[in-house]
């Protein structure tokens, strides 16, 4: 083990050397694998041309990570663009100065990100028409595995509040080991125009062959979202 911490819910958070790879684990369960970035890569590409049509385009990316998500955004946007990355666990910041900085480039260091050590759910609470994409690479999908407070995000109401911190036309993605099609509903009642695009886990490979991830892909439309039936 190379480095631990404990989640804001007491949880175990450690930092793992497992022969050429690393991996970080979430009491007891692999969150992450340097052995596995393709899809990482894919949720940017999700996001590159509708980027590419703004003027000074504006990203939020939920979760730091082994970095590969924001570096997958910063290699597929232009020199005018504003990353924002969320990270909740401030240990993962010094592990990047460290060992995990090699990984993804060094990414930190790129003059477009600003690093936010916060709650992802309160950065997006506190946001309005403010990004035109948003990539969430948070937990191991639409499910709180790293703190029992992420169920927000996945939820109708904190759905809609990622329709209200995107701007028009903004565009969500949401990492998850599997397929969720009650949440691509959920999506869809928010306000999305929801997709399930299954990718291959390792760069390069194809969906049709190996280990696969799926993205929740959903434009933001007009469409005011529905009130969740309590």
């Amino acid at each position: 083990m190379i480095g631990s911490a404990t989640t804001p819910d007491g949880g175990s958070f450690e930092l793992v050397r497992q022969g050429s790879s690393l991996a970080i684990f979430c009491d007891g369960s692999v969150l992450m694998s340097s052995e596995l970035s393709g899809s990482e890569e894919a949720m940017a590409a999700e996001v590159e041309a509708h980027l590419a049509r703004r003027s000074r385009p504006r990203v939020l990316v939920g979760g730091l990570g082994l970095g590969y998500t924001l570096r997958a955004v910063l290699d597929a946007t232009s020199a005018r663009t504003e990353v924002v990355c969320v990270e909740l666990m401030k240990v993962l910041a010094e592990w990047h100065r460290g060992p995990l900085g090699p990984l993804a480039g060094r990414p930190l260091e790129d003059p477009r990100v600003t690093l936010v050590c916060d709650d992802v759910v309160r950065v997006i609470q506190r946001s309005t028409d403010a990004y035109d994409a948003i990539l969430l690479d948070v937990d191991n999908g639409p499910i709180a595995m790293t703190v029992r407070g992420n169920w927000r995000l996945y939820s109708p109401e904190g759905l809609r509040d990622i329709h209200r911190a995107l701007r028009p036309d903004g565009v969500l993605v949401v990492w998850s080991a599997s397929a969720d099609k009650p949440f691509a509903k959920r999506m869809r009642q928010a306000g999305f125009d929801a997709q399930m695009r299954r990718v291959g886990a390792r760069t390069g490979s194809r969906p049709t062959k190996g280990e696969t991830h799926v993205l929740l892909v959903g434009r933001r439309t007009d469409r005011p979202p529905r009130r969740h039936a309590r």
